[in-house]
């Protein structure tokens, strides 16, 4: 486990059409590239309880997206999730990486899936030759990554109402905290050093602010239900599901449709744990990515020798 305050001064600024925007990088050198996107309405720091261990293995990134954390949360920004994989990818090839694997989490995921179709367009144009960015596998945690079973909590559909901005403002932590208990698995509730640290970062640079703008995601998944959805369902690229099943957002009635829909479905259920995984249970999500990796690997290797 990392604190806010050693993680913030791990930190870096990426400057991003004049906005500054956090960022943290870490882990082995060596290693492959793992790209952390955090959720709603978060921030990177989401992943300190497994970032030690990852970075034993892993050259890993990490990003507060644009209206989230310490990055800016500028009033005129659109907010759109292909604004933030833009962003994502512009800050990557700054980094200089090329190949890389995706973890991510609720909102992270349909960012993620925005990237995945990406690197699917990519492919098929081929007369620009190799593409500068490939993603190499997928990791997912609860997210509403079909709109027809994501199941929103009342504060999201208020922040979505026409008084979304007054919602926001008359936020509190102690409301804040209430609601982040409703989502997570009854044995496994946030610490009060959990529910400190996202408070802050959500109020950071007058987050409340923006909230309302940042819910808009919920309206672009059923907008963009065609691309999002078919980006899972390839066979081009190894997909993984990590799942708290006690989630009312998107717990066990997500898992059951992602069974339906995504071909060979990889899917880690865990059966007491509730919206945030990598808080609640980081050791099984810790266990159960490193697995995901291993067989990949193990996948290649035979590849390679038939």
């Amino acid at each position: 486990m990392i604190n806010l305050q050693e993680w913030r001064r791990g930190g870096r600024v990426f400057e991003y059409r004049g906005w500054p925007v956090f960022t943290r990088t870490g882990g082995n050198p060596e290693g492959e590239a793992l790209v952390l996107i955090h959720g709603f309405p978060t921030s990177s720091w989401d992943w300190n309880k497994i970032w030690p261990q990852l970075a034993e293995r892993y050259a890993l990134y990490a990003i507060d997206m644009l209206g989230f954390g310490d990055s800016a949360k500028p009033r005129d920004f659109s907010y759109l999730i292909a604004d933030q994989a833009e962003l994502i990818e512009t800050w990557l090839m700054e980094q200089g990486v090329g190949d890389y694997h995706i973890l991510a989490h609720d909102y992270g995921d349909t960012v993620a899936q925005e990237l995945l179709a990406r690197d699917r367009e990519r492919l098929n144009v081929t007369r620009t030759g190799v593409p500068k960015l490939r993603i190499r596998s997928v990791c997912l945690l609860n997210g509403g990554i079909f709109p027809e079973t994501h199941q929103p909590v009342l504060i999201q559909k208020l922040l979505l109402s026409p008084l979304g901005a007054l919602v926001a403002r008359l936020t509190s932590k102690r409301k804040f905290a209430a609601n982040l208990r409703k989502i997570c698995g009854p044995a496994t509730p946030p610490t009060a050093a959990d529910i400190d640290g996202f408070w802050a970062l959500i109020r950071q640079n007058d987050g409340l602010g923006v909230m309302h703008r940042l819910i808009r995601y919920m309206p672009q998944r059923r907008q963009h239900r065609a691309r999002w959805v078919g980006a899972l369902c390839n066979e081009w690229i190894p997909v993984k599901l990590i799942d708290g099943l006690l989630d009312p957002i998107s717990g066990a009635h997500m898992v059951a449709r992602y069974r339906q829909l995504v071909p060979d479905a990889n899917v880690t259920e865990l059966a007491d744990i509730g919206h945030y995984p990598q808080t609640e249970a980081p050791a099984s999500v810790l266990s159960a990515y490193l697995d995901f990796r291993a067989s990949i690997a193990e996948t290649s290797v035979t590849v390679a020798e038939t």
